[in-house]
């Protein structure tokens, strides 16, 4: 069974390429995965398609209105469905997280714009992620990090499932160095464990240099590595 998925986005123009490329352009010709871009817009009543107003009791910029994100949604919404709002104050995403959405069967994605969404928008979601502590002037940015990072985990959307398996984060560790051809560059040779054929050395090498690069980068995952 395919898992579906649906951006909610006023710009769904900003996915249209990124849909059609790579990982997620072979997922979708395989049947792994299928992608709806749904625009609010579409669900507007007035004549000029108006999808935003100004906040209450003041302040700048506009709000998301309520109304055709609700239409937008009840229109692709299923009884399985798992309803996420994009916003700078949700759960940061990590790979767990991504992993545990992918064995979902049905992601809908509201994207926010503007000033802010209505607060009765995300009423509608079951979670909140974020993907950092900052801010986009689009949710369908964040949306889109968020499907690639679901979409390669789903089974057999990569040529090599076990590729993801040895991913940063995966095993709580960032990724061991990668080489490939030519064996020297500019000077600066392929290190030779690599080379001896040996596979139980190379996977210890391997696993050495993860927990080096971690120390260095994010010392913050190994202490959590060291917990579990």
């Amino acid at each position: 069974m395919a898992l579906k998925i649906d951006i909610i986005t006023l710009f769904p123009e900003m996915l249209t390429g990124f849909l059609c490329e790579s990982i997620l352009k072979k997922a979708q010709e395989k049947g792994k995965v299928e992608i709806r871009l749904v625009s609010p817009r579409d669900f507007a009543k007035d004549k000029h398609k108006t999808c935003d107003d100004k906040p209450f009791g003041g302040g700048s910029g506009m709000v998301m209105k309520p109304e055709p994100v609700f239409r937008a949604l009840e229109k692709v919404e299923t009884p399985e469905a798992h309803v996420i709002l994009m916003s700078p104050q949700g759960e940061k995403f990590v790979q767990k997280k991504a992993r545990h959405l992918a064995q979902k069967t049905h992601l809908i994605f509201i994207c926010g714009h503007y000033e802010g969404i209505d607060e009765r928008i995300s009423h509608l979601a079951d979670e909140e992620i974020s993907i950092g502590d900052y801010v986009l002037t689009n949710g369908a940015l964040a949306a889109a990090v968020v499907v690639d990072a679901v979409v390669r985990l789903v089974p057999d959307v990569l040529g090599n499932p076990d590729s993801a398996l040895k991913d940063s984060f995966s095993n709580g560790l960032l990724e061991y160095p990668q080489y490939t051809r030519p064996r020297v560059f500019r000077e600066e040779g392929v290190p030779e464990i690599l080379l001896t054929g040996d596979h139980q050395k190379i996977e210890k090498w391997r696993h050495q240099q993860s927990l080096e690069k971690t120390k260095k980068r994010r010392p913050d995952l190994l202490l959590s590595y060291k917990n579990t």
